[in-house]
């Protein structure tokens, strides 16, 4: 069923209500906007043959926010109204207080589209995507006998978001977002392993649902359970680490990127906090937040106070030259914004988050990388992390590792952890190999009790001295 175009002002509230209605609340404070959104969403499970989950989700309401130095007044509803926006704004207001605040100049508008306003819930319909999920389940269970479970998941959303401005400035963005994961569990003599894979981005259905894309996906996830499958128990010890090229990049977004967002810095909690212009890093590290790369899970338009969304280099050649900022922070740090203030819904404040974080490739070939391996592990596959912002102390659990002894890949490894902080394993990378890639879409980015879609890369990357968690050899 297609929906009009979302619409925030009505007979309920006219524009012209609430601009002034915002003026007022703002009035003597640094900053502040109405965001005002709606996000559709939709997502089909298929477990065990049957169709285990069939949701489909709508909401829309505003966000008020007035910010007056490092204070910041936020009032939500559900309820699009002019009596709702009033009561909002008695809230907000109590953050100005007396006044005395300069409005911050407006950010620059831009036209940058970086992705289609189509909806990708009706690129197919619900019978069709039903029909796809069960023809993954047969075709995966048909890849090999020791297949005894399948789970399929197809999702899609649709978030409108308008940001009315106190200049008067209303910009309007439509992102789509939409994913599919296979996951398959086998067994042989008993023991069972699970492989996962899947992607998408701010794309449509149709290259999700497309045979030979969700075939790719089923054989991926099939190819990564029957490697746990021989998998050995990991060893334990301080050791050499390569890592994968792609979605291992998580490590450089937990263990680095939370680091370099501007709040933790502006208020020294971050482990980098102090260090710009410093080497934090081995020459020939550069990393980047990007957010204009088109259809990538990360992307945004512009972000959720209104900025466009920016490419902003964090480290060049392994000296720190750069944090990601929202408007606030940059404002109290003497800095420009960069695109990244972001928020998860319009309950949510804005706050400094990353959008695509990656390390930029360097010259050395993948294979020469790991034959310099002499005693070690590979790291090809990463599932859940954590990460101490204020030491930079991480630990992650890797899905998919081998040994490697003598520049020789060996048998695939279970439960290796690899535990580190991140100042240190960048000060220890060794070498960057050429083959920089961006993950496949799958990245979500907790932070303070929100979570927003983001997208990792890296190239193949051999650090030293890393921390292997594991059972002792």
């Amino acid at each position: 069923m297609k929906h009009p175009r979302f619409q925030p002002f009505s007979e309920t509230l006219e524009e012209e209500r609430a601009l002034a209605i915002l003026r007022s609340t703002t009035d003597g404070a640094d900053d502040g906007e109405i965001f005002f959104e709606r996000r559709r969403s939709e997502a089909i499970v298929l477990d065990d043959g049957r169709i285990k989950t069939a949701s489909y989700d709508a909401s829309e309401g505003f966000g008020l926010r007035a910010v007056k130095g490092e204070t910041a007044g936020y009032a939500h509803s559900t309820d699009i109204s002019e009596a709702s926006l009033k009561r909002a704004a008695e809230t907000a207001r109590l953050a100005v207080g007396d006044g005395g605040g300069v409005m911050a100049p407006p950010p620059q508008a831009t036209n940058q589209r970086l992705y289609s306003d189509a909806d990708p819930m009706e690129d197919a319909e619900f019978p069709v995507k039903i029909e796809t999920l069960r023809e993954i389940d047969a075709f995966a269970r048909a890849l090999d006998p020791r297949v005894v479970q399948v789970s399929a998941t197809l999702s899609a959303s649709l978030q409108e978001v308008y940001i009315l401005r106190p200049d008067g400035q209303l910009l309007h963005d439509t992102r789509p977002m939409t994913r599919m994961n296979v996951s398959v569990i086998v067994e042989e003599n008993g023991k069972r392993e699970t492989g996962s894979h899947g992607g998408g981005g701010r794309t449509g259905l149709t290259g999700l649902i497309d045979r030979a894309h969700w075939e790719a996906t089923s054989r991926e996830a099939l190819r990564i359970a029957l490697v746990n499958l021989e998998a050995e128990a990991a060893p334990a010890g301080v050791m050499d680490v390569a890592l994968g090229a792609g979605w291992p990049g998580i490590l450089l977004h937990e263990a680095v990127g939370h680091g370099l967002e501007g709040d933790f810095n502006r208020k020294g909690s971050s482990a980098f906090a102090g260090l710009m212009g410093k080497r934090v890093a081995s020459k020939g590290v550069t990393v980047l937040d990007d957010g204009t790369i088109p259809d990538r899970r990360g992307s945004i338009s512009f972000d959720d106070e209104g900025t466009p969304s920016g490419k902003t280099t964090l480290i060049e050649d392994g000296i720190l030259v750069g944090y990601m900022q929202d408007r606030q922070n940059a404002r109290l740090m003497g800095m420009d914004p960069t695109g990244n203030g972001r928020r998860e819904s319009f309950a949510h404040i804005p706050m400094p988050r990353m959008t695509n974080t990656y390390m930029l490739s360097g010259d050395a070939a993948p294979g020469d990388i790991v034959a310099d391996l002499k005693d070690g592990i590979y790291a090809v596959g990463f599932g859940g992390g954590q990460v101490d912002i204020t030491n930079g102390k991480f630990v992650f659990s890797c899905t998919e590792a081998y040994r490697v002894k003598n520049g020789k890949i060996g048998a695939p490894v279970k439960g290796a952890t690899l535990i580190g902080d991140g100042p240190t394993a960048m000060q220890k990378i060794r070498a960057i190999g050429n083959d920089m890639a961006l993950d496949p879409g799958i990245g979500n980015c907790g932070k303070q009790g929100q979570w927003v879609p983001v997208g990792v890369g890296q190239p193949t990357l051999l650090i030293g001295g890393l921390t292997v968690g594991g059972s002792a050899t």
